[in-house]
Order: structure tokens, then C-alpha cells, then sequence
């Protein structure tokens, strides 16, 4: 991957996880959901500060992964934007104090250790 390459790659995966973020903020600001109240919620998505911008965050980073993709061959791209769940549970982690259990580690050890094979040329 040239320089170019690895920035929308880093614009997708930032991009996404900040919208994942804010998706979250918003769904906690919203409350939970039940048959009673699903019609109400999914109105009042749209007057949720967090939620909106969690989807235009996310609207960036699927721009900048449809760039990506005319540079860079799906069987690389695609593998590379899973380091998105490793961030997603950092900062699930240190936003929303939940917590990572010893297989998650390893399984997240395991996603970095994929991209990077995926990645890697020689």
C-alpha cells in the first residue's frame, strides 16, 4: 500500500469508528427500545444530535473506503478496515468502561496479526 493508500484507509477506519461512537452516545441518549415505544425512537433518531452525526460520520468513512477501493484490491481493503472492531473496543473500553475479557483480547490480537498478512508486501 503506497502513503495515499494507507490515508484513506485511516480516514475509513477513523471515520467509522468515531461514527460508531456517536451511534452509541446517541442510542444511550435515546434509551432502549421496545414494542411499545419502537415507532417513537425511530422518529426521534433524527432530532439526536449524536445519531445524526454518527451517520454522516459514517457516510465519510464509506466515501473514503469506495476511494480506497479503486487503488486497492477488495482481498486487501476489506481485511485492512477490520482493524475498525480493534479501535471500536478501545474505545468502548475507555468511553464506555466495558469491559474486555481475556478471549476477546486474543481475538483481537489475532485481527491485528490478519491484517497485517494481508497487508504485508514484499
Amino acid at each position: 500500500m503506497t502513503l495515499q493508500e494507507f490515508g484513506l484507509l485511516f480516514v475509513s477506519i477513523l471515520a467509522s469508528v468515531i461514527g460508531q461512537f456517536l451511534l452509541k452516545a446517541g442510542a444511550l441518549k435515546l434509551g432502549a427500545v421496545d414494542a411499545n415505544n419502537a415507532i417513537s425512537h425511530i422518529l426521534g433518531m433524527i432530532t439526536v444530535p449524536e445519531l445524526v452525526g454518527g451517520l454522516i460520520s459514517y457516510a465519510i468513512g464509506a466515501i473514503a473506503y469506495i476511494l480506497l477501493l479503486t487503488r486497492v484490491s477488495l482481498s486487501v481493503a476489506a481485511p485492512a478496515v477490520a482493524l475498525t472492531y480493534v479501535f471500536a473496543v478501545t474505545l468502548g473500553h475507555f468511553m464506555f468502561r466495558e469491559a474486555i475479557p481475556l478471549e476477546r483480547l486474543i481475538g483481537l490480537g489475532l485481527i491485528i496479526c490478519g491484517v497485517i498478512l494481508v497487508v504485508w508486501q514484499k
